[in-house]
């Protein structure tokens, strides 16, 4: 994150304003992969499953849209699902009016369909391909967006490759180094991210890691970064992994996005998992990313986190004074 960022950030935090904004635009996905949160049941809470769900379609999604942004004045915009690409028409008119604003958007796909070549063009757009490891494992979890249609739909883009890591994955001989070995040295590839698989308070699906296999992980992977220039995965992130915050209130990320599903009304929370997410366990990029900035001192001895967390108290504070009364 660039320093002017920041400092924006802080004055959206400082005026009670969430610097990002996450929205999942459509209930609907034509993959049923194993281990989604957000086909979770406990993901919406009381607002019920993601599939049951009233959507929007047409002008109503993208006037929807465009009505929580300027409500929210985000630096930053996360548009995910269900399948944001089942919605490609109107993210046709969206994305470009977003781009104009001068927010930046990251959209998250699985690429099962074709990304529009006209995409490429849109200045602050950022593509996340969801890819869950090498291709027997991935075609078998995210069928019909197989290796081959992926390759396919992303010609002519620069996507950055997202691979969530789950316990099939681990033990398996230079799994990961052959995993970047394929992606990274595709001209449509800019970079490289990995997640870990974050469980609900009290789940054991059969994705999550143990503690030795996290540790193992996070080793081998810090052990890639000299060979593979596009893992965007430096020191500080990794050390966010391996010391997750204990509680969504210690989490930078969860305190400073404001998440939507698909009725554009119903709040997700604490952060984009829902639910009740055992954060000792956190493995999401966005949350060790941002604790990494955290964890910076400033002057040698201050860290972020600290003047973030005052920042947020007066934030909060502020905007209680100054809403409305209705």
């Amino acid at each position: 994150m660039k320093k002017s960022d920041i400092i924006k950030a802080w004055g959206r935090i400082l005026t009670g304003h969430y610097p990002s904004l996450s929205i999942e635009i459509t209930r609907e996905c034509p993959l049923r992969c194993p281990g989604c949160y957000a086909y979770e049941p406990e993901h919406l809470g009381e607002a019920g499953p993601l599939r049951t769900l009233s959507d929007f379609k047409g002008d109503e999604l993208i006037e929807g849209v465009l009505a929580l942004v300027r409500k929210h004045r985000p630096l930053h915009v996360s548009l995910v699902g269900g399948e944001p690409l089942v919605r490609f028409r109107e993210l046709n008119v969206l994305l470009p009016q977003l781009s104009a604003m001068g927010i930046g958007v990251q959209l998250v796909t699985s690429a099962v369909r074709q990304i529009p070549p006209e995409w490429a063009a849109i200045e602050n757009l950022h593509l996340a391909v969801s890819i869950d490891g090498l291709q027997p494992d991935h075609d078998l979890r995210r069928k019909p967006a197989t290796y081959d249609k992926i390759l396919e739909n992303i010609k002519g883009q620069h996507v950055t490759v997202h691979c969530t890591i789950t316990r099939q994955q681990v033990g398996k001989l230079n799994y990961f180094r052959d995993f970047l070995a394929f992606w990274t040295p595709r001209a449509e590839v800019k970079k490289v991210w990995f997640s870990i698989f974050t469980p609900q308070i009290g789940a054991e699906p059969e994705e999550l890691l143990t503690p030795a296999e996290r540790a193992y992980v996070l080793s081998e992977l810090s052990a890639l970064r000299a060979d593979f220039p596009k893992l965007e995965l430096p020191q500080p992130v990794i050390n966010g992994y391996a010391n997750p915050p204990q509680s969504p209130s210690e989490c930078i990320f969860s305190r400073t996005t404001i998440n939507y599903t698909a009725d554009l009304k119903s709040k997700i929370s604490p952060c984009q998992f829902g639910g009740t997410p055992d954060c000792s366990q956190c493995g999401c990029f966005a949350s060790a990313g941002l604790a990494a900035i955290g964890n910076h001192k400033l002057f040698g001895f201050v860290p972020v986190s600290s003047i973030f967390f005052a920042s947020s108290a007066i934030g909060q504070k502020s905007a209680a004074l100054f809403q409305p009364q209705e």
